[in-house]
This record gives C-alpha cells, sequence and structure tokens, in this order.
C-alpha cells in the first residue's frame, strides 16, 4: 500500500521521509498551487464573495506531478503548515487533486523531528473550514483594498503604486512618527550631579539631585541650576536613609514570531525577512553531520508562549547538567500568551533542548547558526532561575536640598550566565556602591550642573515597528515580515542606517489614503478588522457577513473618492538629481523609474532623449586592469560584480568586494558567504585568505 505525503517545500520533504521511510512518497506543492488570477478582480462581491480561484501560473508541471502522483497513491495526507496559510494550502490541494474534504487526510507537525512527525501522523484530521474560511476572507478582503485602491493612486500620483491593507497602517505609523520629530519642539532642562566619597571609602561616586525638602524639583534653566548649585556651598552632604534589597531578575520568555524578529534585530542586525528565511529552513530540516537531517526548532509562527512538558524536562537536565540545580528555578516556569494569542502551536524553542548550538555549528551556514544560538539560548535562559541582585539606595541631604543615588551588585547570576535580552532603549548602568551607613557626612569632590534638552521620539527600526504592530493588533506572526518588504520596496519608506524613514512619495501616499480612506489607515479600525478574522478563525462569525460589514461602508466611501479625485490632476513628485552629467547635453541627470525598475534620464526631455543604467559601483578595484568592481545582475535577478569595463574587461565575480584592502599586495579584499565564509584577495596570483567561521 502506497501513502502520499504533500508537504511545501523540498527541504521539509526530504527531512519527513528520511522518518517515515518505505512506504511513503513524500512531495512538495512549492506552496500555493490555487490563487485568485492576478489580470481582474477575481471575486465576485455581487455574490456572496465568491472567490474565482485558478491553477497559479508557472505551477503547471508542479500541478501535473501531483497529480500523477495521487493517481498512484492508495491513501493521500495533507502535511502543509500548521497554520492558517497552511491551512488553505491543504484546501487548495484537496479540490485540486479531488480529494475527499470531509475525509481526515489532514496532518500538522509543530516540529520536524521524529517525535514531531509520529504524533502527527497518528492524529490525521479533517481540514478545518473555519481556518480556511479565515484564510479566504483575508485574502478576498486584500485583494478588494488593493484593486479598488490602487488605481486612484495610478492616477493621482504614478502607476505602479499599491495601497495594501496592513501596508497601509504600517506605512501611516512611520509616516505619523516623522511628523511628530518634525513638530517636536525642545525643551531645556538642567541636573545637577555630585560626585561624593564615603566616611570610609576611597571610592567616589555619583548622585544625582532630586528636589527639596522631599518634594522633586524639575529645573528649567541656568539659572535656576545655579541658584541651588550657590547655595549647596559650603553645605555638608549628610546620609539620612541607606535601604538595601534584594530584586529579582526574572528571564524573558520564549519567543514567539514578533519577538523573534525584535531580537534578532537587535541583537543579529537581521531584518524580518532574513530571519524568517532563516528559520523556516531551520524548522523544515538541515543535514546534521551524523544525523542527517533534522528540524532544528518548533514551528516559527506562532504568537503562543506555551511549551511541552517534555521539552521543559529537557530542558531542566540539560541546565541541571551544565549549570547544577541552583540554576533551576523551584517549579517549572509557565509564561501565560498574550489574550488576542490563537495558541495553536507552541513558542518557539529548539527540538532538542540538549543540542547546543556549538554541536551544530559546523554544518549551518552562518545566519542559520546565529538564528538557532539565539533561540536556543531564548529557551533554555527561560527554564532557568531568576538572577538575584543586591541593590542599595541612598538619600542625602545638603541643607535641605535632596540628592540619590543607587546601585546594585549581582548576587546570583541565574538565567544571566546563558543570555540576556536587548532592549530598544539602553539602560543607565548602575555599579554597587561603597559601604555607607547613615548619618555619615560625605566628602564632595564636585557639583555639576548640566544642561540638557528633550529629545523627540526615535524613527522606527524593523525591531520597534514589529513591536508596534503586534502591540495595536495590527496583522498577526506571518504578515510582519512581508508587511516591512513592502513598503520597502514601494520606495514608500526607506533605511537610514537601522531607522525607517519615509520618502516623500511616501507621505503623499499616506496623505492621499489619510484624506479619502480614515478606515483604511486609521490603527484601531484594523485592529478590530484583524479581531473580527480572528472569530471567523474560531467558528464564532460568518466570514461571508464580515466582508459584507465590511465592504458596504467601504463602497462608499470608494464611490465618494472616485468623484472627488477624479479631476484630471496629478500630483507632481520632485525629481531625484544626481552627479551624473549628461554628456550630451550637459544637465544633471535624474532618476526615473520605469517598468523594468530605476534609471538615469536627462531633464531636458524631450529636446534630451538620453537615458542610462543606473550603476552601482562598490569600493572594490578590479584586480585585471584597475577599473571600479560595480553591483550587476543576472538573467534570473541574482547579484554578482564585475569590472565597469566590461566587455573590455571581463573580470567578474559572485563574492562582494569589501572597504579593506589585502594586508599582503594591497588588492581589493572579497567576501565569500555561506558555510565557509571568509575574506579573501581578488587578485588571482595572491594567497590571502581569513576564515569568517567564528566571526
Amino acid at each position: 500500500m502506497s501513502k502520499l505525503v504533500i508537504v511545501e517545500s523540498p527541504a521539509k520533504a526530504k527531512t519527513i521521509k528520511k522518518y517515515l521511510g518505505s512506504g511513503y512518497e513524500v512531495i512538495a506543492s512549492m506552496g500555493h498551487v490555487r490563487d485568485l488570477p492576478k489580470s481582474k478582480l477575481g471575486v465576485d462581491i455581487e455574490n456572496g464573495f465568491t472567490p474565482q480561484y485558478i491553477a497559479m501560473r508557472g505551477k503547471e508541471k508542479t500541478v501535473r506531478e501531483l497529480k500523477t502522483a495521487a493517481k498512484k497513491a492508495d491513501e493521500i495526507f495533507l502535511a502543509t503548515d500548521p497554520d492558517r496559510e497552511g491551512e488553505a494550502i491543504s484546501w487548495h490541494l484537496a479540490h485540486l487533486l479531488k480529494l475527499d474534504i470531509q475525509k481526515s487526510n489532514r496532518i500538522t507537525f509543530n516540529e520536524i523531528t521524529k517525535t514531531g512527525i509520529t504524533y502527527g501522523m497518528s492524529h490525521p484530521r479533517q481540514i478545518n473550514l473555519d481556518l480556511v474560511n479565515a484564510q479566504q476572507a483575508r485574502r478576498i478582503l486584500d485583494r478588494i483594498v488593493g484593486y479598488k485602491l490602487s488605481p486612484l493612486l495610478w492616477k493621482k500620483i504614478k502607476r505602479g503604486l499599491s495601497a495594501g491593507r496592513v501596508q497601509s497602517v504600517a506605512l501611516s505609523l512611520v509616516v505619523n512618527r516623522e511628523n511628530e520629530i518634525r513638530s517636536f519642539v525642545p525643551e531645556e532642562y538642567w541636573t545637577i550631579d555630585t560626585k561624593v566619597i564615603g566616611k570610609n571609602s576611597r571610592k567616589a561616586f555619583i548622585a544625582h539631585f532630586y528636589g527639596k525638602d522631599g518634594v522633586k524639583m524639575d529645573l528649567h534653566n541656568e539659572q535656576e541650576a545655579a541658584q541651588i548649585v550657590d547655595a549647596l556651598q559650603g553645605k555638608d552632604f549628610i546620609v539620612t536613609n541607606v535601604k538595601k534589597g534584594v530584586r529579582k531578575k526574572s528571564p524573558a520568555p520564549p519567543f514567539t514570531t514578533s519577538t523573534l524578529q525584535q531580537e534578532a534585530s537587535r541583537k543579529l542586525g537581521f531584518q524580518a525577512r532574513r530571519t524568517m528565511k532563516a528559520a523556516q529552513e531551520l524548522y523544515e530540516g538541515v543535514e546534521i553531520e551524523g544525523m542527517g537531517a533534522v528540524g532544528l526548532i518548533t514551528y516559527m509562527r506562532t504568537d503562543s508562549l506555551r511549551i511541552s512538558a517534555e521539552a521543559q524536562q529537557q530542558a531542566a537536565a540539560y541546565i541541571e547538567g551544565k549549570y547544577g540545580k541552583n540554576y533551576l528555578p523551584a517549579t517549572p516556569k509557565v509564561y501565560k500568551s498574550k489574550g488576542n494569542a490563537q495558541d495553536a502551536h507552541e513558542a518557539i524553542r529548539p527540538t532538542m533542548p540538549d543540542l547546543s548550538p556549538d554541536k551544530v555549528k559546523e554544518s549551518l551556514t552562518p545566519d542559520q547558526y546565529k538564528l538557532y544560538k539565539l533561540v536556543w539560548e531564548r529557551f533554555i535562559a527561560s527554564q532557568m532561575a531568576p538572577a538575584l541582585l543586591d541593590t542599595v539606595s541612598v538619600d542625602i541631604d545638603a541643607g535641605g536640598y535632596n540628592f540619590k543615588a543607587s546601585g546594585y551588585s549581582v548576587k546570583f547570576d541565574g538565567y544571566t550566565v546563558l543570555y540576556e535580552e536587548s532592549k530598544d532603549e539602553a539602560e543607565e548602568e548602575s555599579g554597587m556602591l561603597p559601604p555607607i551607613q547613615k548619618d555619615d557626612v560625605l566628602k564632595v569632590k564636585s557639583i555639576d550642573p548640566a544642561q540638557h534638552f528633550t529629545q523627540p521620539p526615535p524613527r522606527y527600526t524593523e525591531a520597534s515597528l514589529i513591536k508596534s504592530l503586534e502591540e495595536n493588533g495590527i496583522g498577526r506572526p506571518s504578515t510582519y515580515a512581508p508587511t516591512i518588504s513592502v513598503i520597502l520596496q514601494r520606495e514608500y519608506v526607506e533605511r537610514e542606517q537601522k531607522s525607517l524613514k519615509p520618502t516623500y512619495l511616501g507621505e503623499v501616499v499616506n496623505r492621499l489614503m489619510s484624506d479619502n480612506f480614515k478606515n483604511i489607515v486609521d490603527v484601531s479600525f484594523t485592529a478590530k478588522m484583524e479581531k473580527d478574522l480572528d472569530k471567523v478563525e474560531e467558528g464564532k462569525q460568518n466570514w461571508v457577513k464580515t466582508l459584507d460589514s465590511f465592504y458596504k461602508d467601504f463602497a462608499v466611501t470608494l464611490e465618494k473618492a472616485q468623484k472627488e479625485l477624479d479631476d484630471g490632476i496629478k500630483i507632481k513628485l520632485p525629481e531625484e538629481e544626481t552627479d551624473e552629467v549628461c554628456e550630451l547635453c550637459g544637465r544633471k541627470m535624474v532618476v526615473k523609474s520605469g517598468r523594468f525598475g530605476k534609471f538615469l534620464a536627462c531633464p531636458g526631455f524631450p529636446e534630451c532623449k538620453n537615458t542610462k543604467k543606473i550603476v552601482k559601483k562598490t569600493d572594490g578595484i578590479c584586480p585585471r586592469c584597475g577599473g571600479k568592481i560595480v553591483v550587476k545582475r543576472s538573467k534570473n535577478g541574482k547579484t554578482f560584480y564585475g569590472c565597469e569595463k566590461y566587455p573590455e574587461c571581463e573580470f567578474m565575480t559572485w563574492d562582494e568586494p569589501v572597504p579593506d584592502t589585502c594586508p599582503k599586495c594591497g588588492g581589493s579584499l572579497l567576501h565569500k558567504k555561506g558555510r565557509n565564509a571568509k575574506l579573501y584577495c581578488a587578485n588571482e596570483k595572491c594567497s590571502y585568505e581569513r576564515s569568517l567561521k567564528d566571526e
């Protein structure tokens, strides 16, 4: 008897096949197989929002292979990812292969391990139509919004723009933050710090001005600060209170999708898409030396903090063996998920807690290793005892003026021996204060007033934008990375170092959307829509009624906007001038966008029709002719690097030039990425290279 198991990706198929063995055929659908057509709306709004699904272009060969394999199989299992989108893919596969929707042929794997696969195969169920309908509703809603609104942007601004439901809110958050920064008026304030030394100590410490007679005072200008500094002259600084205590510092919970993306951004500098790519690979299975294909982490799209009892026991055994029993909490750590969490899966954790990162490092790419290390350390730390800090706070009086000082030392390092969570904002470091007693008279070394100005809120980073989207209930775990990618690709937002800054185009698009479609960019409205879609998933709300409720108001707003915007006047975008001079007429060329991306054009059009490709230069120098190495793209869209003097010079490389030069010959260095990452000299006659595997 032959059994067919259908998954999404070849990597996942390979890992699962290893565990299932003979009698099973495991093949990949390569993601979605059916979708709404690209050339039209594809939704019959008048007849219950009926979607008109078609087999996706480019998937003909895959569909033929699936149908052929299905005909040969005695039993078929649909094992796509264990989430709403995976459920929808299984439903589409069932329709495409004419499978019985009522049959228990749907299986899910929270982890691609022997345990996870055995459990999944022994618990087949029917396709969950509530999950499918929730995904259909989301897909149709996004199609309606995008298909109806995008043409308005084309009419008023330029073709090729898009208006997405979640991306519009994300863009609005970035633009609103930029407006806050622009309108921010700095306010002056002053602080007074005094450097003092204890009675029986040589070590000075800093005490901060608090107020007068126990009442907090804010200092607004130099005059106020100077008056206090003058009043302090000759006064004794007397310790009025010393409070000692022990503070417990608890570990962060294991990762959800959102917190993984945030922490990978802060700690590793990974963009959300890069994080999810590495996480997908770790979930689906990686070839580990001596073990074969192994899924190293549990499913990576989750908002749950739940952990299985088995994983907790394995973590406890590892912690006790590595660090000792005192590093285990009195009872196993249990973390509560947020109120709106679906809790369909566990938190993101290593599938085998005893498989430490150093054991698998040689088998992983640098990105896989860094992310696995992050997931593993966070999970193990989450199951460890809290750190204990000895704290001390001191109150000081100087002629009625109050100063405060505080400090701490580590009494027991607990989980921090392994891992500490990063923060968006730096915390003030504080060491332990020297021995101090009540009534001690302190020696004053200096009194230092300082001027400060309040700072505007910082621009969003990927990490803080994801955090804001999650806190506001916008989107779900699977949407954060693609949402940010879209607003960057559409050039509504640009990166300035790690910060996200709206472009002029982004601000124009946001203004048009805000003026005409307030609900679409409204955070609370979009959050309510997400909750309604969750109710569909839970079987508490009909998906067609949910769409109908949205569309009634949307259609009225759309009709009104179409009339108001149909004035034939386009919003003119400023052209980006470059230093490149047109060799035909001498004008400075400007950046234009066309069907195939950006290019340089002469602003004298139509008198001068000169255009050029945009050539991005690197820091590298061609080792053959001394020309500049420039960035190029292959026919398949892959980036490579070649000499600017092509075709006279045919030097090319897939490895990125770096600013550093070869210490041996002075030539350009190239960065080879991947499992055996290294820097090496571009000069073929030079043997210099340096391994980056451990960096």
